[in-house]
């Protein structure tokens, strides 16, 4: 029996199932009951009969599985796939920063550890973190955002509003340079630009649409264009092409690679549903706070 066979054995004994974001490897993602992004995964997961998650993404979206299905056995294939945008700030770090801004409404960026997720008021994603501001500055004249500076640059450019920013930022995306799109951009005249708006602005003012990456795929999947530039994780090529077959994808950059979404491979899955190894476990009052955040988010038009 293959390994791919013996996981979908294991998965069926111990009614399990394999979530796969969108940067995962490829092998990963086709062996998935769902490929997406981290909040969506974590809804789908929620509204199953499954008693076992196994997430393969990066901690923080295994924590975020958890928080919506705590009843559920959330397991994540490799301990080590962090996020470092989601390490560059902690709860003590943001309980300081509140205290300077009491009357502030507290916003997280969904890429957060549940420790500060419990600190907030809102959760939001890359897709409705616009939309969520808007209706959050209705009755606040302040918000803080983070940690991710450059979603919040991109919040604040299409609102209007100024935010109370943290200096975190993904490193995979910060990559990606204006000039590498202007090259692209050259190379390929007629193709369309998606950028995620963890990109920095020198990137996203040269985009043709600022997307999160389950924007990019229902974009490139409706959009009549035949040719795309992809500024952002390389994962995503997979799914997109696999999903339109009849369209060009173009990565902005070969470096836009992130090392701790590739840590998860077929064996690490495997050895996760043998073993019932690397379970995410989170104390129950920080579940109840963090998904409070989450559930709030859920009340705003996305």
């Amino acid at each position: 029996m293959g390994i791919v066979d013996e996981i979908l054995r294991l998965k069926r004994s111990k009614n399990a199932i394999i979530l796969a974001h969108n940067y995962q490897l490829p092998e990963i993602q086709d062996i998935a009951d769902f490929v997406g992004d981290s909040l969506g995964l974590s809804i789908q997961a929620a509204g199953t009969d499954a008693q076992v998650i196994v997430f393969c993404g990066v901690h923080f979206m295994a924590e975020t599985a958890k928080i919506l299905s705590p009843r559920k056995t959330v397991l994540i294939p490799d301990i080590n796939a962090g996020c470092p945008m989601a390490d560059m700030i902690n709860a003590d770090q943001l309980r300081d920063l509140k205290a300077k801004h009491p009357k502030a409404k507290v916003m997280c960026y969904v890429n957060t550890t549940a420790e500060v997720k419990a600190e907030c008021d809102l959760c939001c994603t890359s897709a409705n973190a616009v939309s969520i501001v808007k209706d959050a500055m209705e009755d606040r004249e302040e918000i803080i955002f983070v940690p991710d500076q450059y979603l919040a640059d991109h919040v604040m450019n299409e609102t209007g509003y100024e935010l109370i920013t943290w200096k975190g930022y993904c490193p995979t995306h910060a990559r990606i340079l204006p000039e590498d799109i202007m090259r692209q951009k050259e190379l390929h005249p007629g193709a369309v630009v998606l950028a995620h708006p963890e990109c920095t602005r020198g990137v996203r003012v040269l985009a043709d649409k600022i997307l999160s990456t389950e924007g990019m795929c229902w974009y490139a999947q409706e959009m009549k264009e035949k040719e795309f530039i992809m500024a952002t994780e390389v994962g995503i090529l997979h799914r997109i092409r696999k999903n339109n077959p009849d369209k060009t994808f173009y990565p902005a950059s070969d470096k836009a690679v992130c090392p701790n979404m590739k840590l998860t491979t077929l064996e690490k899955v495997l050895w996760a549903l043998e073993e019932m190894r690397h379970e995410i476990t989170l104390p129950r009052e920080t579940i109840a706070k963090a998904k409070k955040c989450i559930q709030k988010m859920l009340i705003y038009r996305s």
